[in-house]
């Protein structure tokens, strides 16, 4: 059984968004899942959110408007709060720069590079110590 009850995709790109989407489903996921195209609309989304919902978010780092580290760093004492919730970077960027910048910010909690898989999604909704 999956310890999350919602994914939240964060990503510009709808193509992503709709595969991403497709392979959440595939790892056996029948939960909600929401899609949000740029940082924004998902921080006044994380404002208002009441739920302590467990959720796991995957958010992309190249993003018009507001990247994937503003959108985290302005999401933190919203997250923060809310100890049901993962944030994983899912982005295309293979720099090991961004990877690093990434793992220091306290609300992220993983990193992966597109295309996300059906196996790590399953990986990600594995019981601890599975």
């Amino acid at each position: 059984m999956s310890p999350f009850e919602r994914f939240i995709l964060i990503d510009d790109n709808e193509a992503d968004n709709v595969f991403h989407e497709i392979m959440i489903r595939r790892a056996g996921f029948t939960g909600e899942v929401l899609i949000f195209e740029n940082g924004i609309d998902a921080l006044k989304w994380f404002t208002h959110d009441l739920d302590a919902v467990p959720t796991c978010v995957f958010l992309d780092i190249n993003m018009p408007m507001m990247d994937g580290f503003e959108v985290a760093e302005n999401a933190a004492p919203l997250i923060e709060k809310k100890p049901t919730v993962m944030v994983v970077m899912l982005t295309s960027s293979g720099s090991p720069a961004d990877k690093e910048r990434a793992l220091t910010l306290p609300v992220i909690q993983g990193y992966v590079t597109k295309p996300l898989t059906s196996e790590q999604v399953k990986a990600l909704m594995a019981p601890p110590g599975a």
